[in-house]
């Protein structure tokens, strides 16, 4: 399925990436708001193409393109080494050690706790400074 919707002129690059932060409220009686909030709120896309369509917005400095767009993987840590395309539940781990370079795939906003995720891809074992056994790897719903 592909998923079309508005980015600012200036983002509007084929093969750039961004993270949809959520809905805004200055947007509210928009006529193209269903467009632009029709993704989940902190996960990350990549524009895979660029259509010939632009509007007037009165939050983005120019106009915003229509773009497709697919969903990017969410990277995440997990508590058992398990093989790709093993489907499991993952859920955010209680961290505030905010300086490690593990606590952003740790503490995912965009993960939903006890939704099942197909692992896609296994990196390495993660070097916990609280001494859990986690492992990196992504996952999609």
């Amino acid at each position: 399925m592909v998923l079309v919707t508005l980015v600012g002129e200036q983002l509007a690059v084929e093969g750039e990436e961004f993270t949809y932060l959520g809905s805004n409220s200055e947007c509210r009686n928009c006529q193209l708001k269903t467009v632009c909030f029709n993704l989940k709120p902190g996960r990350d896309y990549r524009i895979t193409k660029i259509r010939d369509k632009s509007h007037k917005c009165n939050i983005h400095e120019g106009m915003v393109i229509v773009v497709e767009v697919e969903e990017l993987p969410l990277t995440v840590a997990i508590t058992k080494e398990l093989s790709e395309g093993t489907t499991t539940t993952v859920e955010k781990k209680d961290c505030k050690n905010i300086g490690c370079e593990s606590y952003d795939i740790c503490t995912n906003t965009a993960l939903q706790n006890g939704k099942k995720y197909t692992i896609i891809k296994v990196y390495e074992k993660i070097k916990c400074p609280r001494n859990y056994e986690l492992y990196k790897v992504d996952v999609s719903d």
